[in-house]
């Protein structure tokens, strides 16, 4: 079975139902898990998905608290999803190795988010790591700042964007 695959799909289940919060999420993990049925840990993906959904009121204080100058509402939606992904694992489940809880993320963002994506989620997850209760891992603080390195915005690339989205 595929986890980051896996962890694709809870991404994609999460950023539909934050749009139509209406909708059963359990049926959206299911038409998201279809397509790639044999390769997918559907235990994982329903087990995720409902511990976000429902530690939601916990997880977006803990994500303001990381990131007190982003309003979560400001967030943009795709990053807000990985993050309340990653939230949930490291600080909730807690069954995933820190490190590698802050690396898929990364990659998430790299995949699926704007260019300055990965360094938002790296900078609010070492934040929220460093903020926990959950053991300092010198490994993770490596990770932390081998993601600093690789995603450093190049000083000739322009201005850097914020990731805002409007209040509706």
């Amino acid at each position: 079975m595929n986890r980051h695959l896996s962890r694709t799909i809870v991404m994609q289940t999460i950023y539909e139902w934050d749009f139509r919060k209406d909708r059963d999420y359990v049926e959206i993990a299911e038409r998201n898990t279809d397509q790639y049925d044999a390769e997918t840990d559907k235990e994982y993906i329903t087990i995720t998905v409902k511990g976000i959904i429902e530690n939601i009121d916990k997880i977006d204080p803990l994500l303001q608290q990381a990131a007190p100058d982003w309003p979560v509402g400001q967030i943009a939606v795709i990053d807000k999803t990985i993050l309340r992904i990653a939230v949930y694992e490291l600080m909730i489940d807690r069954k995933v190795p820190p490190k590698v809880i802050i690396n898929e993320a990364v990659e998430l963002a790299k995949t699926f988010g704007s260019d300055n994506s990965g360094k938002f989620i790296n900078g609010v997850l070492g934040t929220l790591y460093r903020q926990s209760d959950l053991p300092k891992e010198e490994e993770v603080e490596k990770v932390l700042e081998e993601n600093e390195k690789v995603l450093e915005v190049p000083e000739d690339s322009g201005p850097v964007t914020a990731h805002v989205m409007p209040d509706n």
